[in-house]
């Protein structure tokens, strides 16, 4: 399988570059379970989900501790059929294909109460797209029911799940459903942004 995210981050401040680089070094701890290449637009990162989610989520915490007004946008991947298989994205997170939905459902919410809080507020909003074969509806439709159940479900937009909370179980949540729905050896895709610091709540 092959799993990772294009990732960037958008500071709002003018010591922007500072801030982005300063950040990145919340992903030394997973460096060695990752593949990580960067250019001028974003930030490949290529590596198992239980380690790809809390990467992402200490970068963002990571830059978010800054006070400034800060954007994670990301798209996540797993299961492309236009990419080789990669020994170091091996995993067991993924769902059995033969457990039912409501097993399912049950695992990702277990998860998320197991999960400690990181201290961080996250504002997200995400898409679940789930390709391939199969019911992909009853899929998507399953992981709303999940999330309107997982204490981040913060309201539902055009298009899109809004989440609030600790970042901590915000992006276990996200881990979550990626990992529960959609079919293990299809391909699962998450359009995600994440936002901290917006004037625009105050």
């Amino acid at each position: 399988m092959f799993a990772g995210a294009q990732v960037s981050l958008y500071p709002m401040t003018d010591g922007f570059v500072d801030l982005i680089l300063s950040s990145l070094s919340a992903l030394d701890p997973w460096r060695d379970r990752l593949r990580i290449e960067t250019d001028d637009i974003s930030t490949l990162i290529v590596g198992p989900p239980e380690v790809l989610f809390p990467a992402l989520r200490d970068l963002y915490a990571a830059a978010a501790a800054s006070g400034k007004h800060v954007v994670l946008r990301a798209t996540l991947s797993r299961g492309c059929p236009g990419e080789p298989d990669d020994p170091i994205c091996q995993t067991g997170a993924l769902a059995n294909p033969s457990e039912p939905l409501a097993s399912r459902q049950q695992n990702a919410l277990t998860a998320i109460a197991a999960t400690p809080q990181k201290g961080q507020a996250a504002d997200a909003q995400f898409s679940l797209y789930v390709m391939g074969a199969g019911d992909h509806m009853a899929e998507i439709m399953g992981c709303i029911e999940f999330l309107k159940q997982s204490g981040t479900f913060d309201r539902s937009k055009n298009f899109c799940t809004r989440l609030a909370g600790d970042a901590g179980p915000v992006f276990a949540t996200l881990k979550q459903a990626f990992c529960q729905f959609g079919p293990p050896n299809g391909h699962v895709t998450i359009d995600l942004t994440v936002s901290a610091n917006s004037p625009s709540k105050r």
